[in-house]
């Protein structure tokens, strides 16, 4: 029995099941990154494709990571007064730095790097985690939680027939429900088109008018015998 044991096993060590997910997840951040001339660019941003039960496992770790950067967010723009924009070990620099700003800077900045060495503490990759508080993280400053969404695919994987599933940021590849617009009515009565005359047939016309003809002709020749 597996009295209050949370989580699933997936078939692994613990050892070797916390580096899979520390992979995964370091995969997903890594789908967001610049990688345009790169051979092995992800096929679509902020996507990975995985099994269902690893997707739900992976997602806590994807979520905790990006509110712990997304609560770095304050300490950096904290430190950003005190910042000075000059290169590193230029005088202008240098003067910052035996200043009481790097003091206050240094101060401010404390935790956003505390922020940064725990995410790697889970993760495990520095670009991953440079990925998730240059690029995720600025991202979601304005949502509380929910970050990511997992969608279960129809195909199984092939092999073994495992249920396939997607893991995804909220916000990059969002579907968008359009509705129909109603149909908008006048309330004042619109002007009917005069109706336009059915086109007449030439035998008909040329019969009629040999018709009118007869009675005519027939007036005149009783005219003439009368005479």
């Amino acid at each position: 029995m597996r009295h209050r044991r949370r989580g699933r096993t997936l078939g692994r060590s613990p050892s070797h099941r916390k580096a899979m997910l520390r992979n995964l997840a370091s995969s997903l951040f890594l789908t967001e990154r610049d990688a345009e001339f790169e051979e092995n660019a992800p096929k679509i941003k902020g996507r990975v494709i995985t099994t269902l039960h690893k997707a739900k496992e992976v997602r806590p770790l994807v979520e905790k990571c990006i509110t712990i950067a997304r609560k770095s967010l304050i300490a950096e723009k904290a430190a950003g007064e005190f910042a000075v924009s000059a290169e590193r070990n230029s005088s202008e620099w240098k003067s910052w730095r035996q200043s009481d700003k790097w003091q206050q800077w240094n101060n401010a900045m404390a935790p956003a790097v505390a922020a940064r060495r725990r995410a790697l503490q889970l993760l495990g990759d520095k670009q991953a985690v440079r990925v998730l508080f240059e690029e995720v993280a600025p991202k979601m400053a304005d949502r509380d939680g929910g970050y990511t969404r997992i969608l279960r695919l129809a195909k199984p994987r092939l092999g073994d027939a495992g249920t396939r599933a997607i893991i995804e940021f909220v916000g990059r590849n969002d579907r968008v429900t359009v509705k129909s617009e109603k149909p908008a009515f006048d309330s004042d009565p619109v002007d009917e088109a005069p109706a336009q005359e059915a086109p007449k047939d030439e035998a008909v016309e040329e019969k009629n008018e040999a018709a009118e003809e007869a009675p005519a002709e027939e007036a005149a020749a009783e005219e003439k015998a009368d005479e």
